[in-house]
């Protein structure tokens, strides 16, 4: 079976969204929907999980993680920008980065902020436009 996040890097399946940058180690992209201020920090050679990476590839997903967080705080001014490394639903190592948009109710967990139907509406498109400035 091919990997989700391989088909994304190429253009494909549901996983695809909006690219903020790529490079020869790294690509981070914006997750497909109208919830503003996801974002995704993969590598681009196929590797399951963090001690697998190069010491290229850890110092290039630090930094894009980096970028992205200080982007999502400057265009969005949200309540907090979380980051998270899982890995348990596609063996294709990744990096969550997402904001918590201000007014989220409580009730909302962490990781739960595009299921709020009050999230703040924006052009996705340009707001990755915007991001790409911050690397």
């Amino acid at each position: 079976m091919d990997c989700a996040i391989c088909a994304k890097h190429r253009g494909e399946g549901p996983l695809a969204g909006p690219v903020v940058r790529a490079d020869d180690l790294v690509i981070v992209s914006h997750r497909p929907g109208e919830f503003p201020g996801y974002l995704f920090v993969e590598t681009r050679r196929h590797v399951a999980v963090l001690d697998e990476l190069t010491p290229d590839e850890v110092s290039a997903v630090s930094r894009a993680a980096w970028c992205a967080a200080r982007g999502l705080r400057a265009e969005l001014a949200p309540e907090h920008v979380f980051s998270a490394i899982a890995g348990r639903s596609v063996a294709h190592f990744h990096q969550h980065v997402f904001a918590r948009h201000r007014g989220t109710p409580s009730e909302i967990g962490w990781m739960d902020g595009p299921s709020w139907s009050g999230a703040p509406v924006a052009d996705i498109d340009a707001l990755c436009g915007r991001l790409a400035g911050y690397f």
